[in-house]
């Protein structure tokens, strides 16, 4: 029974652990769901001219729709921390995903700058648990030596959504539509 014992505390003290490995495979989550943040915030705007055009925005419109989501962002980031610190990371990151998901998805449901705004208030909480949930969960899974670098691949994911976003975006809108583009990118 020892042998047993004495293998675990082996295992887990070995910097190439099961437990070492995983950590590297949740950082690499983290990026991937930081990415499709990202791309799902920047859906609307490389869609801009496609909506203003089929909806006849005006500047004023536009402002209104994306001004909805910066609002929802900076309320969202006041609770977002107290949630997740009150209900765990798992759970909380799953909460806050699945509203963005929705949310960005939803936005192939509305016509009107109302339901466009609602959509991008509701996407704006839901991202807003993005960074803290991420930021957690780094904190829990890695030694103080490799935070700074877990969070700087995690972070990665902000700018290569934006990279990604106007790439694959315009081609799912001219195959599909944009209502399409929508749904793609708000359940990838």
């Amino acid at each position: 029974m020892s042998r047993l014992v004495d293998g675990a505390v082996a295992a887990v003290a070995s910097p190439h652990s099961v437990i070492s490995r995983y950590r590297w495979v949740i950082c690499a989550l983290l990026f991937f769901a930081t990415t499709i943040n990202y791309v799902d915030r920047a859906v609307l705007g490389v869609l801009a001219p496609t909506l203003v055009a089929e909806f006849g925005w005006s500047e004023r419109d536009y402002g209104v729709i994306s001004a909805s989501f910066t609002l929802a962002y900076a309320i969202g980031f006041l609770f977002a921390g107290w949630f997740i610190d009150r209900v765990g990371t798992r759970l909380g990151y799953g909460v806050y995903l699945t509203v963005w998901s929705i949310a960005a998805a939803a936005h192939a449901l509305v016509n009107s700058v109302a339901g466009f705004s609602m959509m991008r208030f509701a996407l704006g909480l839901g991202e807003s648990g993005n960074f803290p949930a991420a930021v957690k969960t780094v904190a829990e899974w890695f030694p103080k030596r490799e935070r700074a670098l877990a969070t700087g691949i995690f972070n990665a994911g902000s700018n290569i959504g934006a990279i990604v976003a106007p790439l694959v975006v315009p081609w799912l809108a001219l195959t599909w539509g944009w209502r399409t583009a929508f749904v793609v990118t708000g359940l990838a």
